[in-house]
């Protein structure tokens, strides 16, 4: 049995959006070896590159014993907000492989600021398990949170396994699902990236 208490890992300052520095700096998934996820992220800290590792806080239960256990979210990733000359020293790194690529290009694909914005709001706040679902979803009705820790959150109201879940979807990586009572939401009359 695995209960979830979701918690974010943000190391480095949390400027967050790149104001202020010409919107020079944007938000990559870099691709680290398995397990590395942390220590890239604290590394960059101590360089003062923004980085971001999504994680939860899980309880394992054994036969003997529960245990509270951290895990991330994105196994092999780490969110990097880093302008062009930040983006190459972080491939540097032993333990950072490449960034992620939209297929057939070259260049790395960038996570949208308000995309990020709105997956950070849903790790930190949400009680209930956050889960990442890269198989397609149909597009759902936009809605915004207006009850419970969420209340804000704006993303789409979809349909898994029978279940009410608002996803925010991220460029690349598929949906961030988690359970969400249909009372809990209203209709958004604006548009999601």
């Amino acid at each position: 049995m695995i209960l979830t208490k979701p918690k974010s890992v943000n190391a480095g300052p949390s400027s967050g959006t790149g104001e202020g520095v010409a919107h020079s700096k944007r938000w990559y998934v870099a691709l680290v070896r398995m397990h590395h996820e942390k220590k890239v992220a604290e590394r960059l800290s101590k360089m003062g590159i923004d980085s971001f590792v999504p994680v939860q806080q899980e309880i394992h239960q054994w036969s003997d014993r529960r245990k509270m256990v951290e895990s991330v979210l994105l196994p092999m990733m780490v969110f990097v907000h880093a302008d062009p000359s930040e983006r190459k020293e972080v491939l540097s790194f032993s333990t950072v492989s490449r960034y992620m690529v939209m297929r057939g290009e070259s260049t790395p694909a960038v996570i949208p600021d308000e995309q990020m914005a709105r997956f950070r709001f849903m790790l930190d706040y949400s009680e209930e398990a956050i889960c990442m679902n890269s198989s397609p979803l149909a597009r759902g009705e936009k809605v915004r949170v207006v009850k419970g820790p969420l209340t804000g959150l704006v993303g789409e109201l979809v349909s898994v396994d029978g279940k009410s879940k608002i996803a925010v979807r991220l460029n690349m990586l598929g949906c961030a699902c988690v359970d969400m009572p249909i009372g809990y939401v209203e209709s958004a009359d604006i548009h999601v990236g």
